[in-house]
């Protein structure tokens, strides 16, 4: 009899163990389609791309907005009158001038959050010096930065590419590394740029959910982050054309169905439009006289409007080839052009081609329709046509656009891919053109973000990049002028004076009302002993704006340097001495102590009558100046 032969179920089950402790390898792309994965890796690049302007200092407009900005240096204490204020009240207060601006600045969140950061990182400059708040500053703007992108993934995987992830992650990626996000990063004024889209994109995910569960709570949300992406920036009330056209195109819903949701954002909309009137109007009443706040004050009718049509152009070139980048481009950077410049047509037929295109991809439910109506909604708000802006263009203005761009240009990537029939083929050619992207953006990042170190930094490069720029020649004139106080630079003084007179007077000469100018070329004669020029240059700065604060500071300081020459050679030589007395009167006309001493030194040669009037002058400016009674006293009767 054949013996049985009996299972070893022990042994099976150790098998089917065994085997099922060996882990299981995730092709590498499947890994890499992981919300979380993809989050890290655009994390990790955009830290690697920002971490240098972490220890930049202010620059351009933070001095304004932030240090010169009273409400913001109160702190918490400051909020309620940036709530209820015009963005740049308190620098106008201090400049003693009118709102500047076409449509006022109400933009109220990100200076709260400046506002905070002074509160609990500036306000003991003992213990905290001031370089750690703009550390602060700047490390949380590239924070802000870098969860913007995270939400953007957020959204994009689960609403608009659920199919197509890989393009939601090309889209992230691109608007990540745009080298002209650089002056949205790395200056800190900016923040509203970065909020604005922050909390656009947090209404669009709220929208989203609401609309697919019909939980009520979502729809708060949403108009929540709607009313707080107005705050930031007005740009949002785009999202009354945007959300619509979302639904529509994603979700497939009427057309009717998908306006009609809009309806409670429009109430928000309406809701921030009166508060923004109540606080800041209409913004500037009058035109205003400076080119330099009036982009086209200079212009004809014709080249008006033939130079903003053109400049779309130039956003555009900028977006696909960011090179070389400006700080300002401001009269007169961009020539004005006529209706006779290829330039100008070319941007007539590329827009409105765009504008035909998002027209016919609306209807057949395209996700391009969605991509080309946020490029051009929010260009057509800075573009100039409907308001002035303030200026001609800038990088930080086509923040919102270069989402639209990005959705093109990763679809058309996606597009290309797909014409690769090898799997293999398809990976290695899209990882090898993504580290080359990557790695080109990046160096151009971090060069430029060094470049946004300071203003003296900052301007000084510009002035190479934009030599017609009347701001930029300005601005690096008194760059030198600031270098050469530097106690290092003792040395090199005198040339980097020069070389800041050099840029002021190619300031002056391109806008010959441009005040900071003469006021900076009456510095830097001053700086030179050449008092005779400074008096000219800041002669010349009053008659522009005569209630310029730093003219008055500069005329008296000029006023104590004759003085107290004057002082110096009296005794050597009186009549001298006496001149430059009477030079520091015209200019300081209620500086007793100089009429007093013009009195004294001209009772001192005899001239009575000289002396007579100074002293009477003394007295009428200070009725109880006891020396000048006296000096009265002792002159002979007339």
């Amino acid at each position: 009899m054949a013996s049985e032969i009996v299972p070893n179920n022990t042994a099976r089950k150790k098998d089917k163990r065994e085997k099922h402790s060996v882990p299981v390898s995730k092709p590498l792309s499947r890994d890499f389609k992981d919300f979380r994965i993809q989050a890290i890796v655009l994390v990790f690049i955009g830290f690697v791309f920002y971490a240098n302007s972490f220890f930049n200092e202010y620059a351009l407009d933070d001095g304004i907005v932030i240090q010169k900005n009273d409400y913001v240096q109160q702190g918490l204490r400051g909020i309620p009158k940036i709530l209820s204020t015009d963005a740049y009240e308190s620098f106008y207060r201090q400049m003693g001038a009118k709102q500047q601006l076409s449509g006022g600045r109400f933009r109220p969140l990100s200076v709260v959050t400046f506002a905070v950061e002074q509160q609990f990182f500036g306000s003991n400059a003992e213990v905290r010096p001031a370089d750690d708040v703009a550390f602060v500053r700047h490390f949380m703007n590239v924070v802000y930065y870098l969860l913007s992108i995270v939400l953007l993934l957020y959204f994009l995987k689960n609403f608009i590419f659920k199919e197509n992830q890989l393009t939601a992650f090309i889209v992230c990626l691109i608007f990540l590394i745009h080298p002209m996000h650089t002056e949205v990063v790395a200056n800190v004024k900016s923040r509203d740029e970065i909020l604005s889209f922050l909390f656009m994109i947090l209404t669009f995910v709220a929208v989203f959910r609401f609309r697919e569960s019909k939980n009520i709570k979502q729809l708060l949300w949403s108009g929540l982050f709607y009313f707080l992406a107005l705050l930031s920036k007005e740009y949002a009330i785009t999202l009354l054309i945007l959300i619509p056209m979302l639904l529509f195109i994603v979700l497939k819903e009427s057309f009717r169905n998908a306006v009609v949701a809009t309806i409670p954002f429009a109430v928000v909309a309406c809701f921030y439009l009166l508060i923004r009137y109540s606080i800041v109007g209409a913004g500037a009443k009058f035109e205003n006289p400076d080119v330099l706040n009036n982009p086209y004050l200079y212009a004809t009718g014709p080249e008006k409007l033939a130079t903003k049509i053109e400049v779309l152009l130039r956003y555009l070139k900028l977006l696909f080839y960011p090179a070389p980048l400006s700080s300002d481009y401001s009269y007169s950077t961009i020539p004005f052009v006529n209706f006779s410049s290829a330039g100008v047509w070319a941007s007539i037929v590329i827009h409105v081609s765009l504008f035909i295109s998002a027209a016919v991809l609306f209807f057949k439910r395209n996700i391009l329709s969605f991509a080309i109506a946020f490029y051009l909604l929010h260009l057509f708000m800075i573009s100039n046509l409907i308001f002035n802006v303030g200026a001609t263009m800038g990088e930080r203005m086509v923040y919102h656009s270069s989402f639209g761009f990005a959705i093109a240009i990763a679809v058309f990537i996606n597009w290309l891919l797909h014409k690769i029939p090898s799997a293999d083929a398809k990976k290695w050619i899209a990882l090898s053109f993504a580290c080359l992207l990557v790695f080109c953006c990046g160096a151009k990042t971090i060069k430029r973000n060094a470049e946004w170190k300071n203003d003296q930094t900052l301007f000084i490069t510009d002035a190479q990049t934009v030599p017609n720029s009347a701001l930029v020649n300005g601005n690096a004139g008194k760059a030198f002028i600031d270098l050469s106080e530097k106690p290092e630079n003792k040395s090199q003084e005198i040339e980097l004076i020069k070389k800041g007179i050099y840029h002021l007077e190619r300031s002056v000469n391109i806008h010959k009302k441009y005040v900071n100018g003469y006021l900076n070329l009456g510095v830097a004669y001053f700086k030179l002993n050449d008092y005779k020029r400074a008096e000219q240059y800041w002669s010349k700065a009053k008659e522009i704006y005569p209630n310029n604060p730093l003219v008055k500071h500069n005329f008296d300081l000029l006023a104590a340097t004759y003085f107290n020459q004057g002082m110096s050679i009296g005794a050597k030589n009186v009549e001298e001495a006496i001149k430059l007395m009477e030079k520091a009167v015209s200019l300081d006309p209620r500086n007793v102590e100089c009429w007093y001493n013009i009195g004294g030194a001209s009772f001192t040669i005899k001239d009575y009558n000289k002396a007579r009037n100074a002293w009477s002058q003394t007295l009428k400016l200070k009725p109880d100046h006891v020396l000048a009674q006296q000096g009265m006293t002792a002159l002979p009767p007339q």
